[in-house]
C-alpha cells in the first residue's frame, strides 16, 4: 500500500502526528509519503499560511479563542464554511500532484486537507480513500462539513461528540492520537529514570520538574519559571524546553545563568527522554503533547491553554484524572509539588500521584499508529 500524509505547518503536532503515521506505515510494510500541502502552492503560500497562524496563536491568544468560538457557532454539516471554500482552492493543484503519483490511500492530522478532499470528491476529482486523524480531544469547528471515510479519534469519550456534530458513527475509530514508539510506557519506570538523567547528564536521587511551553513557545513561560524556581526546594531541579521561541530562550538563559539546578533548552527532538528523566511534567495542554505524557505515564499539571481546543483538552483531562490544573500559576505549582509525593493521606487514601497514574495506565493508548495503519489496510 502505498500512502500520502497530508499535513501543513500550524504548529508541530500535526507534523509529528503523521510523522508516526509514516513510521508505523514503513514497519507494517507499507511506502509512505508526508508533504506539506500549501508546499503545492509554493513555499509562500505554506508559510503564509503556517506562519499567519503562529503570530495569531503567540500574540493574540484571546483573539484566536474568539475565533474559535465563532467558529464553533457557525460550523455545521448542513452549510460550508469560508474555511471549506479557501481550502477548496487547493484542489486543482493536489489533483494535479495525484495524477504523477499513484497512492492507494490519503490520511491527513489536520482539518485543512480534509476540506480540501470533501471538495475534491464531491467534483468527482478524489477517487482514493482518505482519512482523518483528529489530534485534539473535541471535534473542533468544521470537521462536521467535512466527508473522508474515517475519522481516527484520540479516545471512546470523543465519539459521541462526533456523532452529535453530524459526523456517522460507523465511520469514528477512537484509536487514539499515534504518538512515537519512544514514549511507550517503560516496564521498569525508575530504571528508564536513571539510565535518561545519565544520559541527558542530569542529577540522579533528586525530584525533577519538566516545563514545556510547545513547539512555539507559547504562554507566560518566564512568569512561571521564576514562580517555580522560588518554590524549588534544595536539591530540587527545573528542566525547561522553551520549544522554537529563541527570545524566552534567551531570557530565560540570562534570567537562570547562575543557577545549576534550572537547565534550559530550546526546541529538542528528545522530549521523550527528558520525560523519562522527570518526575512530574508542566505543560499546556496541546493534544500531542498531553498524548506524549500521558502514554509515557508522566504526572501532568496543565498551564495555561491556548483559549479553545487546547481548553477542550485540558477539561478532558482533568475530568479523567488524568491531569490536574489551575488557572493560577501558584496552584499550578502547588499542584506539581503535590504530585512529586507518592504518600497516602491520613486516611490511607492513594496519593494524587498515584491515582493519576492508574487513571494514565487505563486511557493511555500506546499502539494507536499500528491500529490506524490496520484499519487504513481494509479501506
Amino acid at each position: 500500500m502505498k500512502i500520502l500524509i497530508l499535513s501543513c505547518n500550524t504548529g508541530e503536532g500535526h507534523n509529528a502526528a503523521g510523522k508516526v503515521i509514516r513510521e508505523a506505515a514503513i514497519r507494517c510494510g507499507h511506502t509512505a509519503d508526508m508533504l506539506d500541502m500549501f508546499l503545492l502552492s509554493g513555499k509562500k503560500t505554506s508559510h503564509a499560511v503556517g506562519g499567519a497562524y503562529v503570530e495569531l496563536v503567540k500574540h493574540m491568544p484571546h483573539a484566536f479563542g474568539m475565533l474559535y468560538k465563532i467558529g464553533m457557532a457557525i460550523s455545521s454539516n448542513k452549510h460550508k464554511s469560508p474555511v471549506y471554500y479557501a481550502n477548496a482552492l487547493m484542489a486543482k493543484k493536489l489533483a494535479a500532484y495525484l495524477s504523477q503519483h499513484d497512492y492507494d490511500i490519503i490520511v491527513t492530522p489536520h482539518l485543512y486537507p480534509a476540506e480540501t478532499m470533501t471538495y475534491m470528491k464531491k467534483k468527482g476529482m478524489l477517487k482514493i480513500p482518505a482519512a482523518a486523524i483528529g489530534t485534539d480531544y473535541t471535534c473542533i469547528p468544521f470537521w462536521e462539513e467535512t466527508d473522508l471515510d474515517a475519522y481516527f479519534l484520540p479516545h471512546e469519550d470523543c465519539v459521541s461528540e462526533y456523532v452529535h456534530r453530524g459526523i456517522p458513527a460507523d465511520r469514528l475509530y477512537p484509536y487514539g492520537i499515534p504518538v512515537s514508539g519512544a514514549f511507550s510506557p517503560a516496564e521498569d519506570r525508575i530504571l528508564a529514570k536513571m539510565h535518561a538523567r545519565n544520559a541527558l547528564n542530569l542529577p540522579q536521587g533528586v525530584p525533577i520538574c519538566l516545563v514545556m511551553s510547545g513547539s512555539m513557545g507559547f504562554g507566560k513561560l518566564a512568569i512561571f519559571a521564576a514562580e517555580l524556581s522560588l518554590r524549588l526546594k534544595s536539591g530540587e531541579h527545573m528542566v525547561i524546553i522553551c520549544g522554537n521561541n529563541k527570545r524566552i530562550y534567551t531570557v530565560l538563559q540570562k534570567q537562570f545563568q547562575n543557577n545549576p539546578r534550572v537547565h534550559i533548552l530550546g526546541y529538542t527532538n528528545r522530549v521523550a527522554d527528558y520525560m523519562d528523566a522527570c518526575d512530574v511534567i508542566f505543560t499546556k495542554p496541546g493534544g500531542l503533547t498531553s498524548t506524549e505524557a500521558l502514554v509515557k505515564r508522566i504526572p501532568i499539571v496543565h498551564t495555561a491553554p491556548i483559549p479553545g481546543c487546547e481548553t477542550a483538552n485540558r477539561n478532558f483531562f482533568v475530568k479523567r484524572h488524568l491531569s490536574v490544573s489551575s488557572k493560577y500559576i501558584a496552584k499550578q505549582i502547588t499542584l506539581g509539588k503535590r504530585l512529586l509525593s507518592d504518600n497516602q493521606d491520613t486516611h490511607g487514601k492513594r496519593s494524587l500521584r498515584e491515582e493519576m497514574l492508574l487513571a494514565q495506565k487505563e486511557n493511555g493508548k500506546p499502539d494507536a499508529a499500528v491500529h490506524i495503519i490496520k484499519t487504513l489496510e481494509k479501506l
